[in-house]
């Protein structure tokens, strides 16, 4: 049967969303599980400092928190997809609801540090899509004046690894500082905007979990597998 006036769409995989449908599905007695990413392999990493301040107030939420040390993580295609520090990162992201995602600007955009982690994710691993529904809160630390480069790159990146890019942000101007002599950070309006942006990544999250698989099930990919679907039909033929 055909829709009236949507001749293109095939009615059995037209799906009508409802409030039921988007009741939550599975097992959530978990805390959120958060993996967190930093750009810089400095020793004095203000990018790093920033995602340990996140981690805490993350932690203070209830969530749990895992922070990738991209120290010794080659670089994209200089080593088999089995190095150990590639699936450390791609067990991270499956293992994920949340993702907080925190790097210098250095030229003005992401740093390669950072990049080459976001590259080690596949956006498809088999069956299983290791970034698709995860939320994502971006933030940045810059050497000078404020800057948003770096948070509008990672917005990029995220919409293209198929995330939930939460609308809060942190950019953090002149990060020398921002932050003591132990890498702590100082009282400031600059810090009250990271706990703001935490606070939402943590309710977003919650209201994500356990609807992202039905959040992401596409008309087109129902069509496509269903097409799929009949030509192994007609090869068996």
């Amino acid at each position: 049967m055909s829709i009236p006036d949507l001749p293109n769409i095939k009615s059995e995989l037209f799906d009508v969303p409802t409030l039921e449908k988007l009741a939550p599905q599975g097992d959530l007695s978990h805390p959120p599980r958060i993996l967190m990413l930093y750009g810089s392999l400095r020793e004095r990493s203000f990018s790093r400092f920033l995602t340990y301040e996140a981690a805490r107030i993350l932690e203070q939420f209830g969530a749990e928190v895992r922070i990738f040390d991209p120290m010794e993580l080659p670089m994209v295609g200089s080593v088999p997809e089995t190095h150990p520090k590639v699936l450390e990162l791609r067990e991270l992201c499956l293992w994920s609801e949340g993702q907080v995602w925190c790097s210098p600007e250095r030229h003005g955009a992401i740093t390669a540090v950072m990049k080459n982690q976001i590259d080690w994710i596949p956006l498809e691993q088999g069956a299983v899509r290791p970034s698709q529904g995860r939320t994502l809160a971006v933030m940045q630390v810059c050497g000078g004046s404020q800057s948003f480069n770096v948070v509008n790159t990672l917005r990029l990146l995220g919409r293209w690894m198929r995330m939930f890019t939460i609308p809060n942000q942190s950019s953090v101007p002149m990060a020398y500082k921002e932050f003591d002599d132990a890498g702590r950070m100082r009282p400031s309006a600059y810090y009250d905007r990271v706990v703001d942006v935490m606070e939402e990544l943590f309710k977003i999250t919650l209201l994500m979990r356990g609807r992202t698989e039905y959040l992401t099930n596409r008309y087109s990919e129902r069509n496509e597998r269903a097409l799929k679907s009949i030509d192994r039909q007609i090869a068996r033929l």
